[in-house]
Order: structure tokens, then sequence, then C-alpha cells
């Protein structure tokens, strides 16, 4: 499993010039799901998302994690983060889980991610979003479960 962590001041998914989902000051957090991916694979990242301290403390240090800092969430299914672009100019996507399982994945990861008093939007699985944020920092956090169980 992937995910691609931004810290942002505010992020949307507009979808069909419709603003299905925003949050304020927050994380957006891209997810792409691998073939091989089990539950341990977003219990893992779930909780990595949850509790990385990007965010700052009283003397400015990135000391605070989501809900310490009383930030948002906003999850954003994207399987192109399994794009191999190694070979050729085309990228493949041979090692990204198949449609119908990710979409259980995701909903999932959602499920993990809702914790009590955290505010969490979501994408739309399988549509074609315009995603836009305004990155604070800008902080960028690349997770990967792979090769740790």
């Amino acid at each position: 499993m992937r995910a691609v962590v931004q810290r942002v001041l505010s992020a949307s998914i507009v979808i069909d010039r419709i603003v299905v989902a925003s949050i304020g000051k927050g994380l957006a957090v891209l997810i792409g799901f691998s073939k091989d991916d089990t539950s341990r694979d977003l219990d893992y990242i779930a909780r990595k998302v949850l509790s990385l301290r990007v965010f700052p403390d009283d003397d400015g240090k990135m000391n605070r994690s989501l809900v310490e800092a009383g930030a948002e969430l906003l999850l954003v299914p994207q399987f192109t983060l399994y794009g191999d672009a190694r070979k050729g100019r085309r990228p493949s996507y041979s090692e990204a889980m198949e449609p119908e399982t990710a979409k259980q994945k995701f909903d999932e990861f959602v499920n993990l991610c809702s914790t009590d008093g955290l505010i969490v939007r979501k994408g739309v699985f399988g549509a074609h979003m315009r995603f836009e944020l305004v990155n604070d920092g800008p902080v960028t956090i690349l997770l990967e479960s792979k090769g740790l169980f």
C-alpha cells in the first residue's frame, strides 16, 4: 500500500463542477493499493497517517499529530500510485489492485481512519476527480507498507 500525505491549509475534491468533499487545515492523503495488500497493510498506513507528527506545537516544531492539532483528513483513492514507468513511456498498472477489491479496501481504510472527533472526508472511488489543495510548508510524506511484514 502506498500513501502520499500532504499537510494542507485546505483541500477539496470536485466532480462535474460540484465540490463533493473539502477540508480546512489537515492532511490530504492519496491512497493506492497493490494486488498483494492485506488488512495488515491498511492498519499500518492508517496508524501512520493518524500519528504522524507533522503539525507545529507552540514552539513551531513539527511535534503534533492530526488529532492533537485538531486537523481534518481528506482521503483520495488513486490507483496510479502503482504506475510503473521504468520501461517505455506508458505506465504499467500490473501491480495495482483490481478495482472491485480496491474499492472495498478503500472503504475499510476510511473506517480505520475514522476515529472519535476526527473529521474525515473522502473522494469518490473510480470517479474522475479534480483535486485542489493548498500545501502547507510544503510538507509531503511518502508512506509504503511493502516489505514490512
